[in-house]
């Protein structure tokens, strides 16, 4: 549906692409990290299944580190995360979330789904193993305050 002015709507991120020195270096950094499972790869790209959406990799960085400008992860637990860059000795930025810059300058900030404005459809999050995920009571209520409640939204713990 386009909006009264005829311009399409946004609806969604399909992927995003971050800019690292080196793939295998890059994969490296990102699986001690992340679990996740490769969509594909090239010589110079690789792409990291997110189920309906993916990260792609790709060699060559050229500008400087990002301050302010940032890419949001989705992660079913952030304290894995928080250990593993302690134990890679990567700063974690002082936020009040868990925000990191990697060896390439990204700054990528880690954010919980459960506690969220951000759903996957039931279907997605079992085809992910991950039907156990919940929403906490803000999220489900600012979901519901904009009128997409529903899909995996209904539930606390």
């Amino acid at each position: 549906m386009k909006d009264d002015q005829g311009k399409s709507r946004l609806v969604g991120i399909n992927h995003v692409a971050l800019e690292v020195g080196d793939i295998n270096a890059a994969l490296d950094f990102y699986g001690n990290l992340f679990a996740f499972e490769m969509r594909g790869r090239t010589e110079t790209m690789a792409f990291l299944d997110m189920g309906d959406q993916f990260l792609a990799l790709s060699e060559g960085r050229e500008q400087k580190p990002d301050g302010h400008r940032h890419f949001g992860l989705v992660v079913d637990d952030r304290q894995p995360v928080r250990r593993a860059l302690a134990k890679m000795d990567v700063e974690v930025l002082e936020t009040s979330g868990l925000d990191f810059i990697d060896p390439w300058g990204n700054r990528i900030q880690v954010v919980v789904y459960r506690d969220i404005q951000f759903t996957k459809a039931d279907s997605v999050l079992k085809g992910m193993g991950l039907e156990h995920l919940d929403k906490s009571r803000a999220a489900i209520d600012q979901l519901r305050d904009k009128g997409l409640s529903g899909n995996g939204t209904d539930s606390t713990t």
